[in-house]
């Protein structure tokens, strides 16, 4: 099964998002899966069991309840966001076997950039020396997938300081930057696309 990358650049977020809405509403049993890769403009993000308790400062960016799994977190102008569109039922994927293996994916990147990253039981998302670099967020409807994963690049780390991330009080939140790593984001992106089609069996990408 081919899988289509689509890179929408900066885009707002409630656009994708209803986007992404539709095109798992829309999409029947032979419809490619795809790969949305965007950066957004400041905004969090609340999933369905999020608590607004989590944001321990008010601010200016946008607070928008979600339709995913997990808690809130940040997405901002220097941050991969990729969308995984994934039929799982057709990949004949669990979703813990799904999870795993968009994880994975960024493991084997951070792994290619010479940084050691692992998974922490309980807290989704990818771990630098217990320091969150990687969040996950997922909805799964119909044995289909929407939302995905963030990594942070080179970003404004500032507003992660204003809440819970992922609803863990005192939560250390990292980026690329900071592990000395200045890959143009273009070219992470394309690598880490290549780890989430192997990691999922994809066999061609279009």
């Amino acid at each position: 099964m081919s899988v289509h990358v689509r890179n929408l650049g900066l885009k707002d977020y409630l656009s994708v998002w209803h986007d992404m809405q539709t095109f798992t509403l829309d999409r029947d049993e032979n419809t490619d899966d795809e790969i949305w890769l965007v950066q957004h403009p400041p905004v969090y993000t609340l999933g369905l069991n999020g608590k607004r308790e989590h944001i321990i400062k008010e601010n200016d960016i946008p607070v928008i309840p979600v339709d995913r799994g997990g808690q809130i977190t940040y997405h901002g102008p220097g941050q991969i966001v990729a969308y995984v569109l994934c039929d799982i039922q057709r990949q004949k994927l669990s979703v813990h076997e799904f999870v795993n293996a968009i994880e994975q994916s960024i493991i084997d990147l951070l792994a290619s950039l010479s940084i050691t990253a692992k998974r922490q039981k309980g807290a989704p998302g990818v771990y630098v020396d217990n320091k969150k670099i990687a969040a996950l967020g997922l909805r799964i409807k119909k044995g289909r997938s929407y939302h995905g994963l963030s990594l942070n690049v080179d970003m404004d780390l500032q507003p992660f300081k204003d809440i819970n991330p992922c609803g863990y009080p005192d939560l250390e939140v990292i980026q690329l930057l900071d592990l000395g790593v200045n890959e143009d984001l273009e070219s992470l992106n394309t690598r880490l696309v290549e780890y989430i089609k192997s990691n999922l069996g994809y066999n061609a990408t279009s």
